[in-house]
């Protein structure tokens, strides 16, 4: 989540969900987040409650409804799912 976390770990634990996953935001292409839509508003609330990069199905799930940022966690993260 670019500007959401000073020092990504490339690989991680999703503070959400507490599930694995590789933060690419230092590799050579792209990070998957960054194809992401959330909202200035969702992206001030999730830096303020954590202090790392989600993992992109807790992304993607916020992404689709907002709303869902005070839920502790999502559906549990598999690798796949958090690639």
């Amino acid at each position: 989540m670019n500007g959401l976390m000073s020092e990504p770990l490339a690989d991680a634990r999703c503070p959400r969900c507490g599930g694995a996953f590789h933060c690419g935001v230092h590799d050579a292409a792209p990070c998957a987040c960054g194809t992401l839509k959330l909202t200035p508003e969702l992206r001030a609330a999730l830096a303020a409650r954590y202090s790392g990069c989600l993992c992109l199905a807790c992304l993607r799930e916020l992404a689709a409804d907002p709303s869902q940022a005070s839920r502790v966690s999502c559906a549990p993260c598999t690798p796949a799912s958090s690639a």
